[in-house]
């Protein structure tokens, strides 16, 4: 026989079954895509390139990010979270972990694509690594930090996942935020703006435009911003006020994110692209050099 739990506190069965839904969606359709990045790469020869191991890079991260949305999910249809307290530090740790990843890491792709087309000069295989290690284990800082005693994780609003506690606004939290913040989102968009900024300006001098230089970015303050903006402002009042099925929205948009990066950065890349339909069909790619540049 089959336990009904009972509804989380502030919601209707029909909102968490759509939250359930939404959550498994945007996992399945970022898996597949960026689960097609990673093996294209792999299997690939021409795809093997210092500025494409990058993308790789967010692929990974994303994919994580996506098994975090699974297990949200599966957590949401049976309406509780199942794994107790340390699953939670674990599924909190995990999230984080593999957000703050994708963020450096289209944070290093943004610097690599600014020396590509404003200096010329060509990522090396040993910078390349070195990048790729940097943001994981930067990322992994920020997400253990909660488990040390700086910020805390705890229960969404829907308490079928665990993310950054942001409930109680104490000075343990701000500081962290705050750190958190100006580190793995503020900085990384300064990246991101002023290197987007050269390209478009070099483009405009040539007239030859290679790729949206505004959708990187956008795709960052879009994705991330609803979730940052919600946990700032808790930082300053308490955002308890708000129902927990609006504070559920954030997270929601957050996690379209691994999608959309499949579509910047691996398959809005003409020449990516090209190596995924190789992988896909066997029909050879005409150009020999695969460089990370998007249509």
């Amino acid at each position: 026989m089959v336990t009904a739990y009972p509804l989380p506190e502030g919601f209707t069965e029909i909102e968490v079954f759509a939250i359930g839904t939404a959550l498994l969606v945007e996992a399945l359709l970022g898996f597949c895509l960026n689960g097609l990045t990673i093996l294209s790469f792999r299997k690939i020869k021409e795809l093997r390139t210092p500025s494409n191991l990058l993308v790789l890079s967010i692929a990974l991260a994303d994919c994580g990010i996506c098994i975090n949305a699974f297990v949200a999910a599966f957590s949401s249809f049976l309406r509780y979270w199942p794994y107790g307290s340390d699953g939670c530090q674990v599924h909190g740790f995990h999230g984080f972990l593999t957000a703050l990843a994708s963020i450096s890491s289209s944070a290093a792709v943004a610097w690599d694509r600014y020396h590509h087309y404003c200096t010329r000069s060509r990522l090396q295989w040993s910078t390349a690594v070195s990048m790729m290690v940097f943001a994981w284990l930067f990322a992994a800082f920020w997400a253990v930090m909660p488990l040390l005693g700086w910020g805390e994780y705890d229960y969404e609003p829907l308490r079928t996942c665990c993310t950054l506690d942001y409930s109680k606004g104490d000075r343990n939290y701000v500081t962290f935020l705050f750190a958190l913040s100006t580190f793995n989102f503020l900085i990384p968009g300064f990246i991101m703006l002023t290197a987007y900024q050269s390209i478009h300006q070099k483009f405009r001098k040539s007239g030859h435009h290679k790729f949206n230089t505004a959708l990187p970015l956008k795709t960052l303050v879009v994705c991330w911003g609803p979730y940052c903006l919600l946990c700032s402002y808790a930082a300053v009042e308490n955002v308890m006020f708000i129902p927990p099925k609006y504070r559920m929205i954030p997270a929601l948009i957050a996690k379209t994110v691994p999608t959309v990066d499949a579509f910047v950065y691996a398959l809005g890349n003409e020449n990516y692209r090209g190596g995924i339909w190789q992988f896909l069909t066997g029909q050879k790619i005409e150009k020999a050099e695969v460089d990370n540049k998007t249509k």
